[in-house]
């Protein structure tokens, strides 16, 4: 860990998970019991298991969405029932209704 003050002040948004982990490892004989909690830092640092899971739902949206489109309904049909529910990835403009960072 680089620092303890975020870009904007006060602490990073990992440094819970950071002090759990550093806590854990200076306690313990077995290092491998601590692997959870740095698979929890590891997380919050990168995301990859949330972006993971975001690429899967939108390859099964897809895939079904192709699926319905061979079975004879035009696209722009099947993409006006239903969309894929945000996960938090992508922040949306004002029109979204979400503010943008």
């Amino acid at each position: 860990m680089a620092s303890t003050f975020s870009f904007h002040g006060g602490r990073p948004r990992c440094f819970a998970y950071w002090q759990e982990f550093s806590k854990c490892y200076a306690g313990t004989d077995n290092p491998k019991e601590c692997k959870p909690k740095a698979d929890d830092y590891l997380e919050c640092l990168h995301h990859t298991e949330e972006i993971a899971r975001a690429k899967a739902v939108k390859a099964e949206f897809v895939r079904k969405a192709e699926k319905q489109a061979h079975e004879g309904r035009k696209v722009a049909d099947i993409l006006a029932e239903g969309a894929i529910a945000g996960v938090g990835l992508i922040q949306r403009g004002p029109e979204g209704g979400e503010a943008q960072h």
